[in-house]
């Protein structure tokens, strides 16, 4: 849909109020805007009761707690910290980020994002965070490598009941490029090891995998024959080749990443080649890579 384009609930409700209100509204500056909308916020939370309250606990998919053991979680991770190579630094990001973090580098749909009435909204996915705390480190010193595990809050209904938050372990890397994919291949030898260390260390009966496709890249498809498929071979979770995949075309750039369990029956992580600091930083020589496990996901395959 077309960012200017009304959705039908928005042609409804701009139907259902005084001619000439959108107009208003969208003629007032920002600290105006803000201002209105925590004064309805306020006046509506006043009206609110605690039957209200425990309601909406019980069914709104937005605020119910996680199901996962938090001891169990806490575990996982700290073991994920500790496998991480001493020279990528974590991050321990705030909940919110600049309104547009997700959307002005990457398609997708600002509905599917929790928007909040100070210019901001919910951190939605850390990769996209880490890789703008990339870009302003990139300013000052040579290439970035980071990491964050985060609960991050996604708009969108997944279905079956399952929760609108969940915690990744992400990881992104920025450099400068220095020709002929070798500066990707490097990055993508980084993650992968990692990836590998990480499922061979925390699970390793449950047939995990890590997937690759080059996408429309023929540098990138040679320095991952050359480069990258050499090294992973040597490791203890088998790289695999998935020419087919679809899902991510025009999302990364060059090459997208998988990691699987059960023989690649259930997706625990994704991530790939992205523009992103190159578009931050206005550098078109940027060159990044993300990744990410959803870390619930792996502690509910610990008993495989």
């Amino acid at each position: 849909m077309d960012r200017g384009e009304l959705t039908d609930a928005e042609r409804r409700v701009w139907g259902e109020l005084p001619e000439g209100a959108r107009a208003a509204l969208a003629g007032l500056s920002g600290a105006n805007l803000r201002t209105l909308l925590l004064g309805v916020a306020r006046d509506r939370a006043a009206s609110v009761r605690p039957p209200e309250v425990v309601r909406r606990w019980r069914e709104d998919r937005f605020v119910r707690p996680a199901t996962v053991d938090p001891r169990v979680l806490a575990r996982v991770e700290a073991r994920m910290w500790h496998l991480l190579p001493a020279d990528v630094s974590g991050v321990e990001l705030s909940p919110v980020v600049p309104v547009g973090t997700c959307t002005a580098v990457a398609p997708g749909s600002q509905n599917r994002i929790v928007t909040t009435m100070r210019a901001s909204e919910v951190l939605s996915d850390p990769t996209n965070a880490l890789a703008i705390e990339a870009s302003v480190r990139r300013r000052q010193q040579g290439e970035v490598h980071l990491a964050a595990a985060h609960r991050v809050l996604r708009a969108q209904d997944f279905g079956g009941g399952a929760s609108a938050h969940f915690r990744l372990f992400a990881l992104v890397s920025s450099a400068r490029d220095v020709g002929s994919g070798v500066t990707q291949a490097r990055l993508l030898i980084r993650h992968l090891t990692y990836w590998q260390t990480v499922l061979a260390d925390l699970l390793p009966a449950a047939a995990p995998q890590l997937h690759v496709t080059a996408l429309d890249d023929h540098v990138i498809r040679e320095r991952l024959a050359d480069s990258v498929r050499p090294v992973l071979a040597r490791g203890p979770v088998p790289l695999v080749d998935e020419p087919d995949r679809t899902r991510g075309r025009g999302y990364y750039t060059g090459c997208a990443l998988r990691i699987t369990v059960r023989n690649g029956d259930l997706e625990i992580g994704d991530g790939g080649l992205t523009d992103w600091t190159a578009r931050l930083s206005g550098d078109a020589k940027e060159r990044c890579l993300i990744s990410c496990l959803a870390t619930e996901r792996l502690a509910d395959c610990l008993d495989d």
